[in-house]
């Protein structure tokens, strides 16, 4: 590892490199993108591989999906009428996808990519809590196995950088260590978890669905979704997504080689703190749900103890703890995880959140706020014994008299009672996937992510030309963040 760096030495890192980033129409993807481009100029050559039949449609793609988003805004008053020549110059789309073999690129392309890639970020991954579980191993496990196959045929390769999650940690309570997965390992004392068993398994549930002619084409999405979960929960992993990104770590850091990777692994991440566009974000997480529900008067009640700390970083915090760590690590033979994180630095209970958010609707009615101009205070329910049971009797009670008079008045009400009984299964579904965040009780530790803080000397923000590199969770302070940053950003950017 470089000994010290500052700003100027991660922006020179860049200059003259030909980097190749997956997930780039991802939110994070987004933000690496624009501060690259943002903050080295000169950067040779940013290869991204989108998902698209062509290369005009994957051009397409990241014209609509990337360059186009107001986090570009920045970038675009600084080129003016520039802009998209400096794009054309210096991004080069790819139409292959991660879950093929050499990504899905023609013999051509690929030799020439293996010539001249210096770097590989991989991003690319499906984030959905219950999705498929064939669809989740495609990406999330075999993703990661051909991204690191394709590497080791890329002769100048300086790193591959993993995108993970912290939650790879399942449910463990306590002070969660930066440390790899083994192959073989699983979270349930005495399970060993065989990943050619479980690509076999959903090879052959396939071929029975499909020798069953009366499979829909819904029945065999619910079949893999509940194949998925089931497999995580008999491992001892919470959901689909974070059981298969274990699965993908697994298989890096069986199959690298000599390859020098680092696995970036954050927990929730949330809007931009600071640069380019404070408050920008895409895609809904855990915690915006609760605002946007609270905003709109759609949610009442939640499942969450105000007393536990939530685990969120800035997109901003994440990716610059990328580009340092690539600039770190730069052709060393070793793999380096890091939990981007602030649980353990700059830990921030939940009732930070609502008490922020609470403030804020106060200050700020939303539309939907009564005539009064306030809105109601939700309510939240620290365990999921406590929740049920408010469903119980809220819900579920009247939902079952309701199924007796429909029998009595001989289906008058079906519609209307298939209609509620869907919600109320919908709603029970999401406090299971929810309950391992919203009550999880694990602290991640983050000593490898410090030390690389400390080899950046301490410098003012505005520094190296005006670029800032901060991914160190203390100098932010929680409640103003939320305040005055990203519930605005909620509002502005996912409430539509």
């Amino acid at each position: 590892m470089i000994s010290q760096m500052d700003s100027g030495n991660v922006v020179a890192f860049f200059r003259g490199r030909s980097i190749l980033i997956t997930g780039s129409t991802g939110f994070l993807g987004k933000v690496l993108v624009e501060k690259i481009l943002r903050v080295q100029p000169d950067v040779k050559k940013l290869y991204l591989l989108v998902r698209a039949n062509d290369v005009e449609s994957a051009t397409r793609r990241v014209q609509d999906e990337v360059t186009g988003k107001e986090i570009f805004q920045v970038l675009k008053e600084k080129h003016g009428d520039g802009f998209e020549s400096f794009v054309e110059e210096k991004v080069c789309t790819l139409a292959g996808d991660i879950i093929y073999e050499n990504l899905g690129l023609d013999s051509a392309k690929l030799t020439e990519l293996s010539n001249e890639i210096d770097i590989i970020v991989n991003g690319a991954a499906t984030t959905n809590f219950y999705e498929r579980y064939d669809v989740a191993f495609d990406s999330n496990v075999l993703g990661a196995k051909n991204i690191c196959e394709f590497a080791k045929k890329c002769t100048k390769l300086k790193m591959l950088l993993h995108v993970s999650t912290a939650y790879v940690a399942g449910e463990q309570e306590g002070l969660i260590l930066e440390k790899p997965f083994l192959m073989g390992q699983a979270l349930r004392e005495g399970r060993h978890l065989d990943i050619t068993s479980e690509l076999n398994l959903i090879k052959e549930t396939r071929r029975e669905m499909k020798a069953s002619n009366r499979c829909s084409e819904k029945t065999e999405k619910r079949t893999m979704k509940e194949l998925g979960l089931k497999r995580a929960k008999h491992f001892g992993w919470p959901n689909t997504y974070v059981f298969t990104k274990a699965m993908g770590e697994m298989l890096l850091g069986h199959l690298r080689g000599d390859l020098p990777v680092v696995i970036i692994r954050p927990s929730i991440i949330t809007s931009i703190l600071k640069e380019p566009l404070p408050g920008w974000m895409e895609g809904i997480r855990t915690i915006d749900s609760v605002i946007i529900g609270y905003a709109k008067q759609t949610l009442s009640f939640f499942l969450v103890d105000l007393n536990l700390i939530m685990d969120v970083i800035p997109g901003d915090m994440v990716v610059n703890a990328m580009m340092v760590a690539m600039a770190a690590h730069s052709g060393e033979q070793a793999q380096t995880i890091y939990h981007v994180t602030s649980s353990l630095r700059n830990p921030a209970p939940y009732a930070v959140l609502s008490d922020a958010g609470h403030r804020y609707f106060f200050a700020n009615p939303p539309p939907r706020a009564g005539k009064n101009g306030r809105l109601r205070r939700m309510r939240f329910f620290s365990t999921v014994a406590s929740f049920r049971a408010h469903m119980a009797i809220n819900y579920k009670l009247p939902l079952e008299i309701l199924r007796l008079v429909n029998i009595a008045l001989c289906g008058m009400f079906s519609r209307r009672y298939d209609e509620l009984s869907r919600k109320y299964k919908f709603v029970m579904h999401l406090v299971e996937l929810y309950a391992p965040y919203t009550l999880f009780k694990g602290c991640f530790d983050d000593i490898n992510t410090e030390k690389l803080r400390i080899t950046m000397r301490k410098q003012e923000d505005k520094n190296d030309g005006g670029y800032c590199f901060d991914f160190d969770p203390k100098s932010i302070d929680w409640d103003e963040y939320f305040y005055k940053v990203h519930i605005p950003g909620v509002v502005k950017y996912l409430c539509d």
